[in-house]
């Protein structure tokens, strides 16, 4: 099996465990939800489907409601077709969410893995952020040094080019710090209240989320908002 593949498939997968879905519905999520799988088709949809309906994580059942109308010219009959997570495949998807190396921070992987935080467990979150900001640490570093021995040989364009690469992975590698940071406070949080249910180390549980303002609503400190 290719990444590429074992990526659509722990997608699917994670999908399905939140309700049953028609091929139809899987690929707009895929789609819509996760930026990184705009460029699959059917064509890739439905071979993975099978894949898992043979390895007995997931089964088809009739369609039981109207499919989209969207749906009929582009997947014909097989939009009819519910696709449900089996016991065994839910049992395979927590153990590939339980995953933390090196696969689970890689660019190709990193992006579906961070997609289903909200059903993963804080401590392997930490983990798999922790190893992503180290990655991009370490490629940060190589980035500089490569670009402080060849600026002089290479023309404006490309040293701008490489200045915009650098200046990616810093904003990624600062908004991993405050992933981190939020996860560590949310953590401390839920140890000085044991008593607190809301705090519970579940998986699913997306406290460690930092709180982003609305810049669309006035701030309360500001007279002009009043």
């Amino acid at each position: 099996m290719s990444r590429r593949s074992g990526i659509l498939e722990f997608a699917v997968l994670g999908l399905l465990r939140e309700s049953p879905m028609h091929g139809y519905e899987l690929r707009k999520r895929l789609n819509t939800s996760l930026g990184v799988f705009r460029a699959f088709s059917y064509g890739t949809l439905y071979p993975c489907l099978k894949t898992l309906v043979a390895s007995g994580w997931l089964i088809e059942e009739p369609g039981t409601g109207p499919t989209d109308a969207s749906a009929a010219p582009l997947a014909g009959r097989r939009a009819k077709i519910v696709y449900r997570l089996t016991a065994e495949g839910k049992e395979h998807f927590e153990d590939l969410l339980a995953q933390t190396g090196p696969d689970a921070y890689e660019d190709e992987t990193f992006a579906a893995r961070f997609a289903f935080f909200g059903q993963t467990s804080r401590d392997v979150r930490m983990r798999v952020l922790e190893g992503r900001r180290s990655r991009l640490e370490e490629r940060l570093e190589k980035m500089r040094l490569s670009f402080a021995r060849t600026r002089e040989r290479l023309d404006d364009y490309t040293l701008e080019l490489q200045r915009h690469g650098m200046e990616s992975v810093e904003r990624e590698v600062r908004w991993l710090n405050e992933l981190i940071e939020s996860e560590r406070a949310g953590r401390d949080q839920r140890r000085s209240g044991p008593g607190d249910a809301a705090q519970q180390d579940t998986s699913g549980e997306t406290g460690g989320l930092p709180r982003h303002r609305d810049s669309t609503r006035p701030d309360p400190s500001d007279d002009t908002a009043m």
